[in-house]
């Protein structure tokens, strides 16, 4: 009886009233879950690798295990309070960039804040130089993984390697889902001149959305991650191929959430005073149909709860991070989590 209680707590959350319609006198309820995305920035262990020699106890971050369980800590801290204001429960499915490899994430799942929800990890080695990867982490009473693939991004610029785009399809509570976890090319050199590689990674994560839609014109398919550029961007806009309208969003246009929230001046980092959104969830169109008892789409966010902004000083109001110019703050990480809320109607 117990065990039938917590599973009816975690995939059955009446939305608020102010939601909830009556239908013969009574109130329509749903079942609602989170989708979210967290660059980690940095989560590194302690062990030597070739290319992470910053993050050892004798390289320069002095990299050593109080700080490693602390960062754990907090990660953990924050994953587990993503969406809980809204469905009542951490994150149905996560996506994560910025991991250095499996034993970290086995770190991570273990912690006080985590463990009781059971996360499964989803994780490939990549091709990136730093040797930092994506990854997924998942409750496996609501999604079970059937395939895994990773796409490597192939371009004509020399010597340039970046993350893998690693894609996750399975049992979404009854629905298949694609969850596509990503973190395109940094802006290193420049805006402008670095544009391209995020087009080439925006054009392969278009491929991949319609390798899906071939076979399903109505896949429910996700891609999150870190773009390394905002919303209104070429590489979304345009080679993704995106829009902010969910009236819109058909033929394969993907409905992007989280322009809607830029344009209100939402962001998910801050640089030089300006804030952009860079962590982005973006969705295909079987996720706004009118038509169809399955999950829909119902609200975006950025988690930005006051403890993950810096407090005082000259970054006052920016994410608290790990490091502040070299020196170790004990924060969290650059970047905030953003997430989506879908519903689905309990009949």
């Amino acid at each position: 009886m117990k065990k039938t209680t917590i599973i009816i707590i975690l995939l059955f959350f009446t939305i608020s009233n102010s939601f909830c319609q009556k239908q013969s006198g009574e109130k329509k309820q749903y079942k609602i879950c989170t989708i979210a995305f967290y660059n980690c920035e940095n989560l590194f262990d302690t062990i030597a690798q070739p290319n992470d020699s910053e993050f050892t106890p004798e390289g320069i971050n002095k990299w050593n295990t109080p700080k490693y369980y602390e960062k754990m800590r907090h990660l953990a801290q924050v994953i587990s309070q993503i969406g809980v204001e809204e469905t009542g429960m951490p994150p149905a499915v996560i996506g994560l960039s910025e991991i250095e490899n499996i034993s970290v994430l086995e770190d991570l799942v273990k912690t006080e804040p985590l463990k009781k929800f059971n996360y499964q990890i989803v994780h490939r080695d990549g091709s990136d130089y730093r040797g930092v990867d994506c990854a997924l982490l998942y409750r496996p009473e609501i999604f079970k993984v059937n395939t895994v693939s990773m796409y490597v991004l192939k371009t004509n610029i020399p010597n340039f390697i970046t993350r893998d785009q690693i894609t996750i399809s399975g049992d979404f509570d009854g629905e298949e889902m694609t969850f596509i976890v990503n973190h395109w090319p940094s802006r290193r050199g420049g805006e402008k001149a670095s544009a391209p590689k995020r087009n080439a990674a925006a054009d392969l994560s278009r491929h991949i959305v319609d390798s899906v839609l071939k076979n399903n014109k109505n896949a429910k398919i996700i891609v999150m991650g870190d773009l390394n550029d905002d919303p209104t961007d070429q590489s979304v806009k345009k080679h993704l191929i995106t829009t902010d309208k969910k009236e819109k969003a058909f033929n394969g246009i993907m409905f992007n959430p989280m322009e809607v929230l830029f344009k209100k001046g939402i962001g998910s980092l801050a640089y030089n005073d300006k804030w952009n959104l860079f962590d982005q969830i973006i969705i295909s169109p079987g996720f706004v149909l009118k038509e169809g008892n399955d999950y829909k789409f119902y609200q975006a966010h950025i988690f930005n709860k006051s403890f993950l902004l810096q407090q005082d000083g000259r970054f006052k109001g920016y994410p608290f991070r790990t490091y502040v110019g070299g020196t170790y703050v004990g924060g969290y990480s650059d970047h905030l989590p953003s997430f989506i809320t879908i519903i689905k109607e309990i009949k």
